[in-house]
C-alpha cells in the first residue's frame, strides 16, 4: 500500500468488501462512480483510489458540486478567460487542467445541470474542452471519481441524469455500506473519535464508556453515519464534567433541552434509583408501584434511543409487538405533537 493512501477504520466484512473493490479498481485507469449515503466517507474512499493508483504521485482535486452555482463550476471545472463575463477581469485555470495526469473527484454529482453533464461527458470521452469564453480546445488526462448519495439510474429515468454519462462513469460502481451495517465497526470508529478528542481537549487518556453510553451507541440507527457519530462522540466527550470518569451518555441530538441537563448531573445523580428505596409507607400498592416502575423504564428507553420504538424494544429485551403493546397500557406516543397530557391542547 502506498504510504499516502489514506487508512479507513474498520474490519467488518461489508468494509472489507468495500475496501477490497477500491484496490482492485485502483489498477484500471476507467471512470469510478462511488455511492452510498450522506457520512459513509465516500471522499476518504475516492482519496484511497488515487493513491493506491499508479497516478498516486499526481495531482488529487475535489470538488463539490452542490456548493456552487452552475456558471461558477463550470468556470471551476473548465477555466474561462478573461472577458468571458461580468467579473472576469483575467484568465482562470479550471480544475481539469490543474488535475493533467490526476485524479478529479466530483462530489455530489447528482447536482450537476444536464448541460454541464453533457460538457463533462465530452472530456471523459476525447479528453477535450474549451475554457468559457475560450476558442482553443484543449487535451487532459484525468481520471474521473464521481460521488453520489443519488439514485443516479432512476434520476436518468426521469431526464433529469444522462444516461450516456451515467454508462461512461460507471466502469464500476462502489457501494460504501452505511454504519448501521457496519456494526463490528461502531466501537472502534468511537474509540478513534474519543481518542483524538483526548488530545484537543488536553486530557492524559481516554476514561473509556459507561455501560450506559455502549447501549446507546450500539441502539441509536445512526441516520448520519461516521460524520453523525464523530460529531456525537466527540460532543459527548466536551461537555462531561469528569474526564477522569467513563462517559456517562451519548448527546446524540444537540438540539434536545435534555441533553443539557443530563450533562449538568454529577455521575451518582445519573444512577438510576433503586425503586424500593422509594417505597412510602405502609401499606403500599404493589400494582400500582409496578406501573410506575414499567413506565419509568419505557420513558428512560425510548429518551436514549431518540423516541425509536423499534431500538427501545431492544434496549429492554422486548419484541416490537411487547413494545407496542406496552406503549397503548401506558398511553405512550412517539409522535410529536400526539402525546396526551392533561390541559394541552394538540398542535396544528
Amino acid at each position: 500500500m502506498n504510504p499516502q493512501a489514506p487508512n479507513i477504520i474498520g474490519e467488518s466484512p461489508q468494509l472489507a468488501a468495500a475496501l477490497d473493490h477500491i484496490s482492485k479498481l485502483a489498477a484500471i485507469d476507467r471512470s469510478v462512480l462511488i455511492v452510498g449515503e450522506r457520512g459513509t466517507g465516500k471522499e476518504l474512499a475516492a482519496e484511497r483510489l488515487h493513491y493506491l493508483s499508479p497516478r498516486w504521485d499526481q495531482t488529487f482535486t475535489k470538488i463539490n458540486c452542490s456548493a456552487i452555482t452552475e456558471t461558477l463550476l463550470e468556470s471551476e471545472l473548465f477555466g474561462h478567460e478573461a472577458g468571458a463575463f461580468t467579473g472576469a477581469t483575467k484568465q482562470h485555470i479550471g480544475r481539469f487542467e490543474l488535475t493533467h495526469d490526476g485524479t478529479l473527484f466530483l462530489d455530489e454529482l447528482a447536482t450537476m445541470s444536464l448541460r454541464l453533464q453533457e460538457k463533462l461527458l465530452r472530456v471523459i470521452e476525447y479528453g477535450e474542452f474549451e475554457r468559457v469564453g475560450g476558442q482553443k480546445t484543449l487535451q487532459v488526462d484525468v481520471r474521473l471519481v464521481a460521488a453520489t448519495n443519488a439514485n443516479l439510474p432512476s434520476l436518468a429515468d426521469e431526464g433529469l441524469f444522462r444516461w450516456d454519462l451515467l454508462d461512461r462513469l460507471s466502469f464500476d460502481v462502489v457501494h460504501l455500506p452505511p454504519l448501521r451495517e457496519r456494526e463490528d465497526d461502531l466501537y472502534e470508529l468511537a474509540q478513534h473519535f474519543s481518542v483524538r478528542m483526548c488530545r484537543e481537549l488536553g486530557w492524559d487518556y481516554f476514561p473509556g464508556f459507561s455501560d450506559a453510553a455502549i447501549r446507546q451507541l450500539t441502539a441509536h440507527h445512526w441516520p448520519g453515519n461516521i460524520r453523525e457519530l464523530k460529531n456525537a462522540v466527540e460532543r459527548s466527550l466536551f461537555r462531561t464534567t469528569d474526564p477522569e470518569r467513563p462517559i456517562a451518555t451519548i448527546v446524540i441530538d444537540p438540539f434536545s433541552p435534555m441533553a443539557n441537563a443530563e450533562h449538568l448531573k454529577t455521575p451518582e445523580q445519573t444512577e438510576v434509583p433503586s425503586a424500593i428505596d422509594e417505597i412510602p409507607d405502609w401499606p403500599v400498592s404493589l400494582k400500582e408501584l409496578l406501573r410506575e416502575a414499567e413506565l419509568g423504564w419505557l420513558q428512560r428507553a425510548l429518551k436514549a434511543c431518540g423516541q425509536r420504538q423499534n431500538e427501545a424494544a431492544k434496549l429492554l429485551d422486548l419484541s416490537y409487538d411487547q413494545m407496542r403493546a406496552l406503549m397503548r397500557k401506558h398511553d405512550l406516543t412517539t409522535r410529536p405533537g400526539r402525546q396526551k397530557k392533561s390541559g394541552s391542547k394538540s398542535r396544528p
